[in-house]
């Protein structure tokens, strides 16, 4: 760590100002714009001249750079051996391949169109794109100033205002001379990256203490800080090198961080001393086996970390390459609504102090990956306060990868932007964060770490994610720097910080872009965000209502409503959303507060619903098996969903599926939803198979043309009819197969054929049309493919 971690260049305007010599200082202050309809190509490409215009000007400008650097350089491709056969040559099978490539790319996923509803993707920001072609041309790597001049400081930039946006105040520099602590974010490839930077941030921060107490100790060159003293978290302070074990891992985060600092400013100990003096101790260099030797004897248990059931799979991954252990990985069980069950979280910590197990994080996920669910990050954080005045310390991290660019909807725009007249359909079409929601992001700024991706719910391009630290002296204990490539304080870097080492400049370019021309308050992506969630709890609105009394299936989406929360009656509340919600038009739900309200509180907390079918049978009793369930839902899935090598205009509507089960989500959660999805309690199975729509477009449903809900709803329902005709052909697949070895004989087809009136005749008939491969069986796909045109066909003879 280092003692001037606050001062690196990055005070007021982050301190950028003196690595121009010429032209504007970039910034990302300012009022943004406010037209959706401008910030993207659109569903059919309505802004291609706007973006094709910018894209030559960006091949242009980068033309003129490269002509005017040094001009009496000379040329190496010249006029004539442009007219080589050779380069002829090279530069037809140049645009032959791109062409071809150009071809095979509209294979793509469609995931600009309101019919994709597949996993957390959708279009780009045009200021995204055109930031990151501009910057490609470049070809900056921002793991180092030297390699990246310009793109490193819109890195800076862009840490600062992804701090803003998830609740950090940046203080100015005359604040931090205070004592004030600075935020600061980085750009990485993804959330996989940022969160297991956390993790090891973490890791290595709860270590630490142990570190500087060895060296204390036993180095002479710290013989003038020895009696330094550090707070308790249980009250009052003692010398660092008093302290038993147990207390030197429940120390608060900040005290820690500043104990580099103090060194420095009250003992005169240099940071390179102290990196010097520490490598004989630190965690990093000793490795967890000769750590927890010399260290650890008198800690009983292994330290852990508490995730989520619906946790990323990156968690497990940190534990693994971490050498913390999957097993030290605590999985916390869901409750009804699919969040961090506080209840378990509680029991969970409790036990950890009681046993003195020390706790490195508790993760808290802002928007899980499955069922877009907000963890009660509120609740955690008031819970580490009362543990902390008892002797259990540890860090929060909120894995907002998804969901923490809803925190846009709660920021004011700046102060300097002037207050804009909203019209009725800008009111209509921007919905609000529930209750619950709200509460849990308006804490947000108190986790430790935050990972959040701007290509995900920021629309902007691969790879884009990002770790956010509260203190940013977090960042200095997961430092490597490389003494041959960095050149001291003089140049400004991010990339020593983290896991990776080459990035792309142009991420951090795209995202300062986007970031520039729409603001990340709540008239810039507030808009966006607010919209899509509009679109989405209207869809959430019509899954809950589109089954019919005749219809032979039903929906169950996963999110309660608030009457099943609160006890009321169900029923009253969903005849209210058919009738105010999902039938009314949008100037309707405008004039009525009371279903506005109720639209905000209903349907997941952000944009992302499961949901699940089941079927009724003939007598129009519901299915109570959880296997023919499930095999409804695949099924359905199968419809909705691209198969490899097809053609993609083939696809009306895209979905995508996952499964809950009982050994990660809990049995809470898992026996309540089965008794909702079929009727009954006590159902047998433990795996539960759902859909998933993902919705992230912002254009209204209601146009012109009609609701686009009813075009989304008229293919599910065909999607429903198609495969629960497969499934009844599937269970008679099943009945003729007798011996249940997955493929039908003559003689079983016979058996069967002859007890439904069939003749010899009839038999052969459909033998030899199903039998294709001719191997004298038939295969399930087989026999469903050809016994629908067989019932047909035998009904017109």
């Amino acid at each position: 760590m280092s003692n001037n971690s606050h001062n690196n260049g990055l005070g007021k305007n982050n301190g950028l100002n003196k690595f121009f010599k010429f032209g504007e200082v970039p910034h990302l202050e300012g009022l943004g714009t406010r037209s959706v309809e401008a910030w993207f190509l659109g569903t059919k490409a309505e802004n291609v001249d706007q973006l094709e215009q910018l894209v030559v000007e960006a091949i242009r400008d980068h033309a003129f750079w490269r002509r005017n650097f040094h001009p009496g350089d000379p040329t190496h491709v010249t006029e004539q051996s442009k007219r080589q056969p050779e380069y002829l040559e090279a530069i037809d099978t140049l645009k032959e391949s791109y062409r071809s490539l150009l071809a095979f790319l509209k294979k793509s996923v469609p995931f600009f169109s309101m019919r994709y509803q597949g996993h957390m993707n959708w279009d780009m920001t045009m200021p995204s794109i055109l930031g990151y072609f501009a910057a490609m041309l470049y070809n900056p790597n921002n793991v180092a100033f030297e390699g990246s001049t310009a793109t490193t400081l819109l890195e800076i930039l862009v840490g600062d205002d992804l701090c803003r946006m998830l609740g950090y105040s940046i203080p100015d520099e005359a604040e931090i001379e205070k004592g004030a602590i600075r935020p600061w974010g980085h750009i990485t490839c993804g959330g996989t990256v940022a969160n297991i930077e956390a993790i090891w941030a973490a890791r290595n921060l709860k270590f630490y203490p142990l570190a500087l107490q060895a060296a204390l100790q036993n180095e002479p060159s710290l013989l003038t800080a020895k009696d330094i003293e550090i707070s308790l978290p249980t009250g009052g302070s003692k010398p660092l090198i008093e302290l038993d074990t147990w207390s030197m891992l429940n120390l608060k985060g900040d005290d820690i961080l500043a104990l580099p600092t103090r060194l420095y400013k009250e003992y005169q100990i240099r940071s390179e001393t102290l990196t010097e003096v520490l490598s004989k101790y630190s965690l990093q260099n000793l490795g967890m086996a000769e750590f927890s030797h010399r260290f650890l004897k008198d800690i009983n248990s292994s330290p852990v970390f508490l995730v989520p059931a619906t946790k990323h799979y990156s968690f497990p991954k940190a534990a693994a390459l971490l050498g913390i252990g999957a097993s030290n990985l605590i999985d916390v069980p869901v409750d009804e609504d699919a969040r961090m069950s506080f209840t378990e979280v509680k029991k969970i910590l409790q036990d950890c102090l009681a046993e003195r197990r020390p706790v490195y994080t508790v993760v808290s996920v802002m928007g899980s990956t499955e069922e877009s669910a907000t963890d009660p990050l509120a609740n955690i954080l008031e819970l580490r306060e009362e543990l902390r005045f008892q002797g259990l310390e540890f860090t929060v991290h909120a894995d907002a990868a998804w969901g923490g660019y809803f925190a846009t909807l709660l920021r004011e725009d700046e102060t300097n932007t002037p207050l804009l007249t909203k019209t009725k359909k800008e009111l209509i079409t921007e919905i609000v964060l529930s209750s619950y929601v709200t509460k849990q992001f308006q804490v947000l700024g108190n986790a430790d770490s935050i990972t959040v991706d701007p290509h995900k719910s920021g629309y902007i391009p691969y790879p884009a994610g990002a770790l956010c630290y509260r203190n940013s002296a977090m960042r200095d204990l997961v430092t490597f720097a490389a003494p041959y490539m960095f050149h001291g304080e003089a140049e400004p870097t991010v990339g020593i910080y983290g896991l990776e080492g080459s990035k792309p400049g142009a991420a951090a370019a795209s995202v300062y872009l986007s970031h520039k021309v729409i603001r990340p308050t709540k008239s810039g992506y507030g808009k966006i965000i607010g919209k899509a969630q509009f679109n989405c709890k209207k869809l959430y609105a019509r899954l809950l209502c589109m089954a019919r009394p005749e219809d032979r299936f039903t929906i169950v989406p996963v999110p309660r409503l608030p009457a099943e929360i609160s006890g009321s009656d169900v029923e009253q509340q969903i005849q209210f959303i058919r009738d105010r919600i999902d039938n009314a038009s949008n100037d309707q739900l405008l004039a009525d507060k009371e279903a506005l309200h109720l639209l905000s509180e209903i349907g997941p907390d952000q944009n992302i619903i499961t949901y699940a079918f089941n079927f009724k049978h003939p007598d129009g009793s519901l299915n109570t098996d959880l296997t023919l369930a499930n095999r409804l839902n695949r099924a359905i899935y199968e419809k909705l969903s691209i198969d490899p090598g097809e053609d993609i205009y083939g696809y009306k509507l895209i979905v995508s599926t996952t499964d809950f089960d009982a050994a990660h989500y809990g049995e809470v959660f898992i026996e309540y939803y089965k008794q909702r999805l079929l009727g009954v309690s006590g159902a047998s199975g433990s795996s539960i198979t759902v859909l998933r729509s993902t919705v992230l477009d912002p254009w209204l449903a209601e146009t012109s043309k009609g609701s686009f809900l009813d075009v989304l709803e008229h293919e599910f329902r065909q999607a429903v009819s198609d495969s629960m005709f497969r499934d009844a052909l599937l269970q008679v697949f099943e009945d003729v197969d007798k011996n249940k070895d997955g493929v039908l004989e003559i003689s079983e087809i016979e058996a069967k054929f002859k007890a439904l009136g069939y003749e010899d005749e009839d038999i052969k008939v459909f033998w030899n049309m199903s039998d294709v491969n001719k191997d004298s069986t038939l295969s399930m796909e087989e026999f469903i493919q050809h016994f629908s045109q067989f019932l047909v066909l035998s009904s017109r003879g």
